[in-house]
């Protein structure tokens, strides 16, 4: 049976991400994306479902500097519907809610009906967490913020249900895994994740790129962080539309490893039908 990871407690956004992904596997909640990630690499489970990018609050910290440092590799991506209730004991009603519990992200994605309602936010760990919280305080006066299945999963009624601010709200999930497991070059829509290192030279990054314009290779994503202090040239995690194997792509990754110290293709997979709607 597949041991899936993830970051959070049952009923979280991760966890229903891993369960559509993979609703026969084991499912393995961590407290911290490293213990997720660590937990693949130890073999105390197969895969880990982490995400990456949220539509409406960007990025997820510290993500992209784990992942070229994990040694995994990403071998599929997942987009999810972020879905958020106000949940709170039995009997509660809206009137008696004081004090509002979740991630601070969720938080930030539901400031409309915490203005509406001027409650007190208190930040935890995790949405899934917030709703636990709230079901052993076991006082109407505090709610939590969560995805559907907290409420049920802890025993809470809904308050109000689809309460985050954007209701486009989309957080993208990719699946990593101890072997790279490349997808086959087939013609079908393809992702492909890669790191890289830019020479210390002027214009480096300029002439790294230039050969994804030149071959028209479309790049989804780029992201720079500084490892280590001092002046370090800095690091790049880039996603592009395309397979290795594609002649333009391979062109790209060509001139990319002529102006950089390091390239490391960190996954290539078929790209998620959500590309193709939005």
């Amino acid at each position: 049976m597949t041991t899936a990871a993830y970051q959070g407690e049952p009923g979280s956004n991760s966890a229903t991400a891993a369960r559509a992904l993979f609703p026969e596997a084991r499912e393995l909640p961590c407290t911290s994306f490293e213990q997720a990630l660590d937990a693949v690499t130890l073999g105390a489970a197969d895969i880990a479902v982490i995400p990456v990018d949220n539509s409406a609050a960007g990025r997820v910290a510290d993500v992209h500097h784990l992942l070229p440092e994990s040694g995994l590799f990403i071998v599929a991506e997942y987009f999810l519907a972020i879905r958020f209730d106000l949940m709170g004991v039995p009997g509660a009603t809206l009137d008696q809610v004081e004090c509002v519990r979740s991630h601070v992200h969720a938080l930030g994605q539901c400031r409309k009906i915490l203005r509406e309602g001027g409650w007190r936010t208190l930040v935890s760990d995790d949405t899934a967490g917030a709703a636990r919280e709230v079901a052993e305080l076991g006082d109407p006066r505090h709610a939590a913020l969560a995805p559907p299945a907290a409420a049920e999963l802890y025993g809470l009624d809904v308050l109000r249900a689809e309460v985050e601010d954007d209701p486009d709200n989309t957080t993208r999930f990719v699946v990593l895994s101890r072997d790279a497991a490349f997808a086959p070059h087939t013609g079908e829509p393809t992702m492909t994740s890669l790191f890289f290192c830019v020479r210390n030279i002027p214009s480096a990054l300029y002439k790294a790129l230039g050969g994804f314009a030149s071959s028209g290779v479309n790049l989804t994503k780029i992201e720079s962080y500084q490892m280590g202090a001092g002046l370090n040239p800095s690091r790049f995690y880039v996603e592009i539309e395309g397979h290795p194997d594609d002649e333009r792509v391979a062109l790209a990754l060509h001139e990319l490893r002529f102006f950089s110290t390091e390239v490391r293709i960190l996954g290539v997979y078929p790209a998620h039908p959500h590309r193709a709607r939005s």
